[in-house]
This record gives structure tokens, C-alpha cells and sequence, in this order.
């Protein structure tokens, strides 16, 4: 026979409180104040079949785990927080993006949940900052961007850390990273241009360019932008090759020096060969360091003495011309591939079948007894005798990665050596979508979906 106790109601002696009381078809548990119910090693089966138990008004449970959801936050959400386990959030972000911090070291089974209150998501975003931890196994913050989205995630441990356990509303991927993809021009500056009456052109900066959107950059992430400097021109000893221009990952190099006499210099385009040298000349190695597609094109050979003729130097559209006897190599052409600078074209490079502009012509060489070479189109500096008159190089036109001109003679009335044009300085050019964001840049516009960012010294891309 089974022992029962049968009582509608426990109460303390202390003050006579109820510790359990039925009223009806409902049993109330700890309805007074600091009281606790301990069976050690038992089962204790609360209320009967088809009634309630009750946890009554300011009490709390402990040690009865979560069994995979959450107690709703019923206030709007509509600036950045700091999201707690167990909790779901509305988030408004009709009046802009918000950022939802996740909770800091977080244990295996912590829950969250994140709704789209006004079906804005896709406008503006919410991003999941990963505070240290993982989201589907990456070190990155990511985007909840569609409309209507209900998500729910939970931390499944180090290896994977937050993942989606289920989603309502949409049906894309829920959690996405936070990238997106860019065009991009990286020129480096222009290699300066021999001197001494017989210097060789310089060699043009390197150029890099993707002729579509497909470079991906992590959005909110600052990235310096590095603008190569062109060369000095050389007169004897003095010259410089052109500065490296940097975006991100991708650097072109600065184009080679322009020589008096002997082998030209290398760089993201070779400068030409120095003409009255020993023998032959070779002109500078291009696309140094090597990448594909090629940043550049090497320099034209000079002339062996007696002959005075320098090469030109090399363009990323193609080599340095070689001299010939006392006549100077011209520069080789630039190359007018990027053609998406939309309503700045004008501003920037110089002249090509439109929509095309030219960069990174190489400088034109010059010769002490004979003829004297034009840059490349994109920016190459003539041989001197220069603009001025005088014998020196011309310069390399700026922001296009132009080599400098060769120095040299001079005409009767200023004769002498003369010194090598300067380079010209590089350029970096960002396109995106205006709908991605982004900042930065010297000069910028809008050519339909996409917006257009010209640096033309050092600077940051925020993406």
C-alpha cells in the first residue's frame, strides 16, 4: 500500500506564510518571501495534470537551463547596443545602420535573437560586431541586410563560434559577410630622366588596374592609400626612380631611372639605355617586380659611342623605342585601359580615344649630336632640348606616372649638360557602388550607381 500525505496548504512557522498553497485548480510555489523547497535525491513533480504552477510576482528560477529561445525585448532598438544572452531585440533601423555588439566571452548554447521591426534591413543594416569571438567560423563582424529578416543565432564554441540556428522572413543567406567589391587604378610614379647632354628617358610607374568590380574589401575597414612621387631627373648621379603607389594588397612600382651612359634601370617600366656607352646599351627590365598582367614594358637600347642616340624609356602600353646611331628612342605609349573615370576623364591622364586617358608613358631619350624623342602618350616627358630652351628633359605630367625626358646638349645659344626631366607623379583611382559606402579622396563623383574617388596624394579609403 502506498503512503500518501494529503494537505491543501504548507506554511511556515515561523510567520505562518504559505510555502505551497492549491487555490483551486492552481498550485502556488514560495508565494512568501526566502523561502526554498530542497529534496535531495528526489523527483518533485509541481502542480497536477492540467493545472499551473506559478512562480510568483519578482521571484527568479535558476538552474532550469534555456531550452532555445528568447524573452523578447519589446522597446525598439535604433542605435548601437550591446546584445545579452537570451534576449531578442526589435531593431529599427529606418533612421539608420546599427551596430549589435555580441556578448564578450560567451559560453557553447548562448542565445540570441534579432528582428527587422520596420522591414528596413535592406536599406540600412544591421552589423553583427564579433567582439572577440567567431561568426560561421570567420574572425570578421557581418551583416544582417534583408528586408524582414527574424534571425536567431547561437555560440556553438570557439571553432565556428555564432551561428544561425533558424531565420523567418527571408530567404537569402542570413548572415552575410561584410564585403564587398571594388574597381580599382594603381599608377606609381614616373622614373626621372638621364642627364649629361646624352641621358636616357626614364621608365613610367607601374600600372595596375581591374577592368570590373572585383576586389573585395571589408566594409568599415580603413585603408591607406599611397600616392608614388615621380623621380628627380638625373644629372649625373643625382636622379631617382619613380616612388611605389599602394592600395591595399596591390602595389605598382615606380618607374626606373633614366641613365647617362650604360644599361637602363628597372622598374614597373624600364628607363632607356644611356647612349655614347661602350657598346650597345640595354635598356632597363620592365614589370619589376613581375606581376600579370604586366605593370609595364622595358626600355629602349642606346646607342654604342660614337653615336649619342639614348632609348626611350618603357610604358605600360609598350617598350622604350631604341636609338638609332645619334637618333634618340622615343618613349614607349601609356596605356588608356581604364576608361571609369566617368565625369572626372577630363581631369586626369591625358588624352586617348575617349572614354579612354592615357598613364604611364615612358620618358623620351635624347642625344648630344642628333635628334632628340617624344615622351610616350600618358604622361612621358620629351628629350631635351626641353620646353624651356634649354637642354634639360621635359618633365613627366603629374598624377599620370609619366617618365622624365632625357637631358641634353642644349642649342647653341646654352650649350652645356643638362639635367633629365623629373617623373611624374602617380595616381590611385577607387570605383564602387554608392550603395556599398565608402569615403576618401581628393576628388570625387558619381557616374550613375557608382561613385568615383581620385586620390592624388597619400590618403584613406574607408570602405
Amino acid at each position: 500500500m502506498t503512503s500518501k500525505i494529503k494537505v491543501d496548504n504548507i506554511n511556515k512557522v515561523s510567520d505562518d506564510s504559505n510555502i505551497i498553497k492549491k487555490c483551486g485548480s492552481t498550485t502556488t510555489v514560495g508565494s512568501g518571501s526566502g523561502q526554498t523547497i530542497v529534496v535531495d535525491g528526489a523527483t518533485v513533480t509541481l502542480g497536477r495534470c492540467g493545472g499551473a504552477v506559478n512562480i510568483a510576482s519578482g521571484a527568479t528560477t535558476s538552474g532550469m537551463g534555456r531550452t532555445g529561445t528568447v524573452d523578447w525585448c519589446t522597446t525598439a532598438k535604433t542605435s548601437p547596443f550591446t546584445a545579452a544572452n537570451g534576449v531578442g531585440y526589435f531593431v529599427n533601423t529606418s533612421g539608420g545602420a546599427v551596430t549589435v555588439t555580441l556578448p564578450s566571452s560567451p559560453s557553447a548554447g548562448n542565445i540570441l535573437a534579432i528582428a527587422d521591426l520596420n522591414g528596413t534591413f535592406d536599406t540600412n543594416a544591421v552589423t553583427l560586431c564579433r567582439n572577440g569571438s567567431k561568426i560561421k567560423s570567420e574572425c570578421s563582424n557581418f551583416l544582417l541586410k534583408d528586408e524582414r529578416l527574424s534571425a536567431t543565432i547561437i555560440y556553438s564554441g570557439a571553432t565556428q563560434g555564432w551561428i544561425t540556428v533558424n531565420t523567418a522572413n527571408e530567404t537569402a543567406p542570413t548572415l552575410k559577410p561584410q564585403n564587398y567589391n571594388v574597381q580599382y587604378l594603381v599608377v606609381a610614379g614616373g622614373g626621372g630622366g638621364g642627364g649629361t647632354n646624352h641621358g636616357s628617358g626614364g621608365g613610367a610607374g607601374g600600372f595596375r588596374f581591374v577592368a570590373c568590380k572585383s576586389f573585395t574589401v571589408n566594409a568599415g575597414t580603413a585603408i591607406p592609400i599611397t600616392v608614388g612621387g615621380g623621380g628627380a631627373g638625373n644629372f649625373p648621379g643625382t636622379g631617382a626612380a619613380g616612388s611605389n603607389s599602394v592600395f591595399s594588397t596591390i602595389t605598382s612600382t615606380g618607374g626606373g631611372v633614366g641613365k647617362n651612359s650604360g644599361a637602363g634601370n628597372p622598374g614597373g617600366s624600364g628607363s632607356g639605355g644611356g647612349g655614347e656607352a661602350p657598346s650597345t646599351a640595354a635598356g632597363g627590365s620592365g614589370n619589376t617586380p613581375p606581376v600579370s598582367p604586366p605593370q609595364g614594358n622595358d626600355g629602349g637600347t642606346g646607342s654604342a659611342a660614337p653615336s649619342t642616340g639614348s632609348g626611350g624609356g618603357g610604358g605600360v602600353g609598350g617598350a622604350g623605342s631604341n636609338s638609332s646611331g645619334n637618333a634618340a628612342g622615343a618613349g614607349g605609349v601609356g596605356s588608356n585601359s581604364f576608361t571609369y573615370l566617368g565625369p572626372l576623364a577630363p581631369s586626369y591622364g591625358t588624352t586617348g580615344p575617349s572614354p579612354g586617358r592615357y598613364f604611364s608613358g615612358g620618358g623620351g631619350g635624347t642625344s648630344e649630336g642628333g635628334t632628340n624623342a617624344a615622351g610616350g602618350a600618358g604622361g612621358g616627358g620629351q628629350g631635351g632640348p626641353g620646353p624651356s630652351g634649354t637642354g634639360n628633359g621635359g618633365a613627366g605630367t603629374a598624377n599620370t606616372g609619366g617618365g622624365g625626358g632625357g637631358g641634353g646638349r642644349g642649342p647653341s645659344a646654352t650649350p652645356g649638360d643638362y639635367s633629365g626631366g623629373a617623373g611624374g607623379s602617380g595616381i590611385v583611382v577607387i570605383r564602387h557602388a554608392t550603395a556599398d559606402g565608402g569615403s576618401g579622396g581628393d576628388a570625387t563623383a558619381t557616374d550613375g550607381s557608382d561613385t568615383i574617388r581620385v586620390f592624388t596624394s597619400d590618403g584613406t579609403f574607408t570602405a
